[in-house]
């Protein structure tokens, strides 16, 4: 016989990583192209205009441009390029300089 009892042995003792999903860039965002804006689990979110998506379902920008999330039961991912989209505070967009032709004499 033992003179000790023996201790109960453990499992489920180390944890992964976690996978670091979630939304990259939020609503209004400046992206470029190629940025990732949706790390995601199966399609959550939905694909809209401008925006492709990977074979792990990770929605990313095709064209450079602001962020815009839509949808009320689906949520639809859309980029809108740098033309169409709000102006960010505290930036100026400046019209082209017109210049004048010198007049003489």
């Amino acid at each position: 016989m033992a003179h000790k009892t023996s201790t109960g042995s453990t499992n489920n003792l180390h944890d992964s990583p976690g996978q670091r999903r979630g939304v990259k860039c939020f609503g209004g965002e400046w992206v470029n192209a190629g940025s990732i804006i949706v790390r995601q689990c199966g399609t959550k979110f939905a694909v809209g205009k401008n925006v492709g998506i990977g074979r792990d379902y990770t929605i990313y920008a095709t064209v450079p441009g602001h962020v815009q999330f839509t949808g009320s039961k689906k949520k639809y991912v859309n980029v809108l390029p740098a033309q169409e989209g709000p102006v960010q505070q505290g930036h100026v967009q400046q019209d082209p300089v017109q210049q004048d032709p010198v007049q003489e004499g």
